[in-house]
């Protein structure tokens, strides 16, 4: 992003595609490069594994996940993995909540952010298979008020093509108007105000384009979203502990809680609430509960001799649809993302499909699977993005290729999830000018200034200053004098690091007659006019 305001929520993203994809691994000098000649070149592999190496790899989980907490300080972790439909290791670590003595168990349910992605990709392949759409139905189809800017994307805008970011919405358009209180069906509506990139060629992450693919599915079916995904995926694969409403997460008794590092320790501060943006981050599970959704995956829809999903309507949510980080020389590998899933090759020559989950707020989550062994692990965690979850799956499925870990994954992702954390905002981090040129009168400021995206924004006079007021929640910001017509305000939230510092300009004759809000202008949306 060319913007000072990259979102927060860009971590699932990022962590996501380049788990595996920015590997370099040089194999050992006493590697053995075995080729089945039998098997078709795509489906052979450089590296070998041999027998008894991924029970090996099991053995070593333990140590390094006590390592990783101990080097963070990530309060509670939970790991599962699975070969071939069987559970080979289930064990959680910490604490539920910091200060408190209930531990974490296979059972502890976390909220999985954007994990909730690839399980919702097998609700939709569900409904693909009994034909109540196809991965290529146009949503306008089955949601005729649903739009987006250019009217001929809007009618031709399919399931597949929102579920793989293709659409050309911007990077999380609509996760602000979620910060504001705007429900499902508000934000929805408001994305055909977004600017559109390319369509079909431009991959920008967005949980709400993704989410609209996701209702306009449950449309077609007649059911809401989470009775969906509980009528024909949870209650079938036996995940009783696995929700899609907030409500459900909130109501376990064994639940992990939240948690964000503040000078340098791990604290439970706040609680996010996904239900708008369900179908994309809104899953809550344990990780006994995604042991079975591991082995529904792997073994092609399939569940315990039961055919859940068809492999024929599941297949296509893990194969590659769109690049989603370009190779940055020839020598490279590039990612891919297909249904809810991101695709790449290990350095093996293994195709991995994986998927992080991360809030800001509190959550860090991943998955790594290995069709070719039919090999999974799920990490969760209740603290905000570390690299601890992908550090863990990428160490054993390094012990799992190659008997050895290749690096210190932990120290790789730091400068990955690092810019996560900084501060947004062209003033964030300066100093007040020592002679800002005076304000007008704040009455010259007051009034109402209307956004077709955003919604009204209020300016009032309160204790002496500038008070803004926008969205359903509503967000509440007083606003600090920088200079001129230029004020200040901290937002916070989702897609706010710590020590965010947003610009409020005014202008206009009689300076008050637009307003532009910078933590709302990403994509040029932010101006507001007053009525």
């Amino acid at each position: 992003m060319t913007s000072n305001f990259v979102r927060a929520g860009a971590s699932c993203r990022l962590l996501a595609a380049l788990l595996l994809a920015t590997s370099a691994f040089i194999a050992p000098a006493s590697a053995e490069v075995r080729i089945d000649a039998t098997r078709p070149p795509p489906l052979t592999y450089a590296v070998a594994i041999p027998k008894g190496q991924v029970d090996a790899a099991v053995r070593k989980i333990d140590a390094l996940a006590k390592d990783l907490m101990q080097r963070t300080g990530v309060p509670g972790l939970a790991v599962a993995v699975v070969k071939d439909g069987k559970t080979l290791f289930l064990k959680g670590y910490g604490l539920r909540k910091v200060g408190e003595p209930a531990p974490i168990d296979a059972d502890t349910v976390f909220q999985l952010a954007s994990l909730s992605k690839a399980v919702g990709a097998g609700v939709v392949a569900h409904e693909v298979a009994k034909g109540t759409v196809a991965w290529d139905t146009p949503v306008q189809q089955l949601m005729p008020w649903f739009a987006l800017k250019d009217p001929w994307v809007s009618a031709h805008v399919t399931v597949g093509d929102l579920y793989s970011h293709r659409s050309g919405l911007p990077d999380h358009a609509g996760d602000e108007l979620e910060d504001m209180g705007y429900d499902r069906r508000q934000v929805l509506e408001r994305l055909r105000e977004a600017p559109l990139a390319p369509f079909r060629i431009t991959y920008a992450y967005t949980n709400f384009g993704l989410t609209a693919a996701a209702e306009a599915v449950a449309t077609a079916a007649g059911k809401d979203w989470e009775s969906l995904s509980e009528a024909v995926l949870y209650r079938p694969l036996g995940m009783a502990s696995t929700s899609s409403r907030f409500a459900d997460y909130m109501g376990r008794p064994n639940r992990a809680v939240p948690h964000v590092k503040e000078n340098g320790r791990f604290v439970a501060r706040y609680q996010r609430q996904p239900d708008a943006q369900a179908p994309a981050g809104g899953v809550s599970s344990s990780v006994r509960d995604m042991a079975k959704w591991l082995a529904f995956i792997l073994g092609g829809g399939t569940y315990e001799g039961r055919e859940i999903v068809p492999e024929t309507a599941l297949a296509p949510a893990m194969t590659p649809e769109i690049i989603s980080s370009r190779s940055p020389n020839v020598e490279a590998r590039t990612g891919t993302y297909g249904y809810g899933f991101s695709v790449t090759v290990s350095p093996s020559g293994r195709v991995m499909v994986d998927h992080s989950g991360a809030f800001i707020l509190g959550a860090g989550t991943n998955f790594v699977l290995m069709p070719s062994e039919k090999l999974g692990i799920v990490v969760l965690t209740n603290a905000q993005p570390t690299g601890v979850p992908e550090a863990l799956s990428a160490s054993f499925m390094d012990l799992v290729q190659f008997g050895a870990v290749t690096r210190d994954w932990l120290t790789a992702y730091g400068p990955l999830i690092s810019p996560l954390y900084t501060p947004l905002g062209a003033l964030a981090g300066k100093p007040k000018p020592d002679n800002p040129l005076p304000a007008q009168p704040l009455s010259a400021y007051v009034g109402t200034y209307a956004n077709s995206y955003y919604g009204d924004a209020q300016i009032s006079a309160e204790g002496g200053g500038l008070v803004l007021t926008i969205g359903p929640a509503p967000v509440k910001a007083a606003l600090d004098h920088w200079s001129g017509d230029v004020f200040t305000f901290r937002p916070t939230g989702e897609s706010a690091p710590r020590g965010s510092l947003s610009q409020v300009t005014f202008k206009g004759s009689g300076t008050g007659e637009t307003m532009t809000i910078e933590f709302y202008n990403e994509n040029g949306l932010g101006t507001f006019a007053r009525r």
